[in-house]
């Protein structure tokens, strides 16, 4: 799976941006995607997740309210809504895709890390206030 990520940009505190995330090959609906960021001088962290299914959970506590993911199955694309965007949001953001292989997956299993093994290139949001 191939994945290609646009929308990031810059934006003032309390701004909005979205991002977007589309997979593509042969069995790109066969995919769980999410969405990982990662600020300068600090380790990735996932924002949030979406199944096959087309359910998303939410990663850290950080963007709970003001960031949304949803997917549409049909173009196995993955947005990531930001609003109320706050300068600690600064970061390379990294859409990722990981091959599913059972029925149920939890959610704990949705936002680890490890389980994502195909990348996207990143895309930079910078947040000034």
């Amino acid at each position: 799976v191939q994945l290609q990520a646009s929308g990031g940009g810059s934006a003032h505190t309390g701004g909005s941006l979205r991002l977007s995330c589309a997979a593509s090959g042969r069995t790109a609906s066969s995919y769980d995607m999410a969405w990982f960021r990662q600020a300068p001088g600090k380790e990735r962290e996932v924002v949030g997740a979406c199944s096959v299914s087309g359910s998303c959970i939410d990663g850290t506590d950080s963007v709970k309210g003001r960031f949304t993911l949803t997917r549409d199955k049909a173009k196995n694309t993955v947005y990531l809504q930001m609003n109320a965007l706050q300068p600690e949001d600064t970061a390379v953001y990294y859409c990722a895709a990981a091959p599913r292989r059972s029925i149920f997956v939890d959610a704990s299993e949705m936002l680890r890390r490890g389980r994502y093994n195909y990348w996207g290139q990143g895309t930079q949001v910078t947040v000034s206030s």
